[in-house]
């Protein structure tokens, strides 16, 4: 059977999708070589010195791991170039990044996270890189700002992530459907494996870090509850699975079905409105996650209709299987919240 690669996939989708133009699929082949050389290097992670801390903190207050700041680095040099963007944001800079003058810009803005889960590295887990397409506001003539880059999730016109585990995968939407792609080493190219994924309605897993159980408030600890109790509309437990890297956790449940969850809870003083990054991890996986069938919600709002305030604004996250997440969403609105 004659295998189908991640560009010609989008150019046989140009007709259904108003984003797969010449240059949006430029933007895309400059991003999967990225994913290339991060993958190279995550493969390579115990025989080169790219392992562990590099001392720094970032914008998050979060130790930078050493191939978090390669994968960065090697995000914005190549996607700086392509001759597409205006403007990037990354998870580990504060300020946006505005393509500089010496470089053909264009009219599109890449917000990523460019290694999520990457304190796992170290022990050998699953990790990627998330990312989000957007077109600016502004007219091209003019001068790029954060208000090009803070629109809700409605506005995306692309999102997905890359896996980088035993094979190393692209799953990614234009808003026609959700498709994979897995790397062959052997030609170099992503080819489609995974063609209009679907996750199921409701799951059988849910993945949260249940040791913050006595951080959350009472509606979150009955929500856990309701997926532990055989007296749920599933008729039996669900299964805990948590990894502790989010995109390897989504993809998980994106296959199998399930839900995500990340609640607020009242460890750290300084994240009273959740840990995730609303642009560069709720968003673009709410994107991907409601084209294959599933939602994704804050508790109260439809994460895509957030209308970020700010660039590195935090949200909870409970993302997945349609009738999980609408069934959280109905046990806080019972609640009062």
């Amino acid at each position: 059977m004659r295998q189908v690669t991640v560009t010609e996939h989008v150019l046989l989708h140009q007709t259904k999708s108003p984003a797969a133009s010449g240059k949006f699929t430029t933007l895309l082949y400059d991003l999967i070589l990225s994913a290339k050389m991060i993958a190279r290097s995550v493969n390579k992670a115990g025989l080169l010195d790219i392992l562990g801390a590099t001392g720094e903190t970032n914008v998050q207050g979060e130790q930078v791991q050493k191939l978090d700041e390669y994968a960065n680095r090697t995000l914005i040099h190549r996607m700086e170039r392509t001759g597409v963007l205006c403007a990037m944001a990354s998870e580990e800079n504060a300020d946006i990044i505005k393509v500089p003058e010496r470089f053909k810009r264009g009219e599109y803005i890449l917000i990523f996270d460019p290694l999520d889960g990457s304190s796992n590295i170290d022990v050998n887990i699953n990790v990627g890189t998330i990312f989000s397409i957007l077109k600016r506001t502004s007219p091209n003539d003019e001068d790029v700002t954060l208000a090009d880059i803070l629109q809700s999730g409605t506005e995306q016109v692309a999102a997905g992530y890359f896996l980088y585990g035993p094979s190393t995968m692209l799953v990614y939407t234009s808003g026609e459907g959700v498709h994979g792609f897995t790397l062959d080493p052997t030609v170099g190219e992503f080819l489609l494996s995974h063609p209009d994924i679907r996750i199921p309605e409701r799951g059988k897993v849910y993945s949260v870090n249940e040791s913050y159980y006595h951080y959350w408030d009472e509606p979150t600890r009955k929500i856990i509850e309701y997926f532990k109790s055989k007296d749920n509309e599933r008729g039996a437990p669900y299964s805990l699975r948590y990894v502790g890297s989010l995109v390897a956790d989504f993809h998980r449940n994106l296959l199998n079905g399930g839900i995500f969850m990340y609640p607020v809870d009242h460890r750290i003083p300084h994240k009273p409105q959740g840990k995730l990054r609303l642009m560069c991890e709720a968003s673009p996986l709410a994107f991907v996650a409601e084209q294959a069938g599933g939602a994704a919600t804050d508790g109260k709002r439809r994460i895509l209709e957030i209308k970020p305030g700010e660039l590195h604004e935090r949200v909870p996250l409970f993302i997945g299987s349609a009738k999980d997440v609408e069934h959280v969403a109905k046990m806080y609105e019972e609640a009062g919240q």
